[in-house]
């Protein structure tokens, strides 16, 4: 999945207002940044690290929920300035090029229709790459799409984890998609999943990347999360190993003199360039971010809650967009308890944590799936995205300053 920038956003009502009633606090929820829309469960591929149940299962987001989806999003408080939307959670490129064309013809009639504020969209597409052609190309280029492609680096590290599911490796038909798209004068932003195999090869992945004009990429560590039980970063040494490899490609970046963008040095420099301080994260605030299944089912924080169950929590659908306003769901106790358990969560973060302002409380998946509930505090993925990020950031602007200790 591709994570969003963290962003400031106001101050949050309490836990005791929602459970008092809070009708005066929700509409502050939002705004709304993203919307994750699943058009289908499927994916033709079974990557080893993945955090998605059922995704061997044909199911489709029918055409008919487009207008229902839109009329919720555009008739809600939480739509108040510009969004994306983004064909996520399962292979959006296993679904016909056509059924995107009536899909997007259907946004904008219902936008027509319900969307008296005026407010923009925009539409990305996260793939895997292999199902692109000429035909795709067309239609991220009349509408415009924003492209992003999922792809680790070298053949030999990521065909080690983006498998068939006869274990063929995918790096070959995944390289065509790319080159289908620069034929086409499409430049796509990547997404690469670090693991433990990667942290040995900053040199090759950056040449990789930089060879074949992908400069524009996000790393995402290998978490664990949903059904993925377990990340190989989770083992002794690795958070060195990792310090390292970002160490190595922050040496390798500012050499190309901003010709290479890496998400997670510009998400930090702005925070710091700009002075500004998070207060919390679209991932644990609500309906900064809304998640829709393909059953128009719908839940709001991380992408990644929508499709999985727990035993704490059970699963985190808020309801369904048929028969449920975004805005009635907050009052629900279910909600109450995901928002409260999350906040405390936060406050837990922002008492005990120097990097609070960097991090805003963190995600609450990642909370839940390493410390069993979103009411907790530390997890692996702080340290690696946020804590080891910004140690290196600091240290190397402070030396091209001057100002590091001798």
């Amino acid at each position: 999945m591709t994570q969003l920038e963290e962003i400031p956003q106001a101050e949050m009502p309490t836990q005791s207002e929602l459970s008092q009633g809070g009708e005066a606090d929700v509409p502050n929820f939002g705004p709304l940044r993203l919307l994750v829309l699943q058009p289908t469960s499927f994916c033709n591929l079974d990557c080893d690290y993945c955090y998605l149940p059922n995704r061997h299962l044909h199911n489709r987001l029918d055409l008919d929920l487009i207008r229902p989806i839109f009329e919720r999003i555009f008739t809600s408080p939480f739509a108040r300035e510009h969004f994306t939307i983004c064909w996520h959670a399962g292979e959006p490129l296993s679904v016909p090029v056509d059924y995107y064309r009536q899909a997007f013809d259907l946004i904008q009639a219902t936008s027509d229709e319900f969307n008296e504020q005026g407010i923009t969209f925009d539409i990305s597409f996260q793939t895997n790459g292999l199902l692109i052609n000429p035909a795709w190309c067309q239609l991220f280029q009349d509408y415009p799409v924003h492209v992003g492609v999922s792809i680790d680096g070298p053949a030999f590290l990521h065909d080690a984890h983006r498998q068939t599911r006869t274990g063929l490796g995918s790096h070959q038909g995944v390289m065509r998609g790319i080159q289908c798209l620069h034929d086409h004068d499409i430049y796509p932003s990547v997404i690469a999943v670090l693991t433990a195999d990667s942290l040995d090869y900053p040199d090759e992945i950056y040449e990789f990347f930089d060879q074949h004009q992908l400069r524009d990429v996000g790393f995402n560590m290998e978490e664990t999360e949903g059904v993925h039980e377990r990340s190989s970063l989770d083992k002794t040494g690795m958070e060195l190993r990792y310090r390292q490899f970002m160490e190595r490609f922050w040496e390798l970046v500012t050499a190309s003199q901003g010709n290479f963008r890496v998400r997670e040095f510009e998400s930090m420099c702005n925070l710091i360039y700009t002075n500004d301080r998070l207060t919390q994260t679209d991932m644990n605030y609500p309906f900064v971010i809304l998640n829709v299944d393909y059953q128009g089912n719908f839940s709001t924080f991380d992408p990644e809650l929508l499709s999985v169950k727990t035993e704490r929590y059970g699963d985190f659908i808020l309801g369904n967009v048929l028969t449920d306003r975004l805005v009635d769901v907050c009052q629900t106790p279910k909600f109450q308890q995901i928002y409260g358990d999350m906040q405390a969560g936060v406050a837990q973060c922002r008492a005990t944590c120097d990097y609070f302002g960097l991090c805003g409380g963190g995600a609450g998946s990642n909370k839940y799936w390493e410390n069993g509930t979103f009411n907790s505090t530390e997890t692996l993925a702080c340290r690696y995205r946020t804590q080891a990020i910004a140690d290196l950031v600091i240290e190397k602007l402070e030396t091209s300053l001057g100002l590091a200790p001798v």
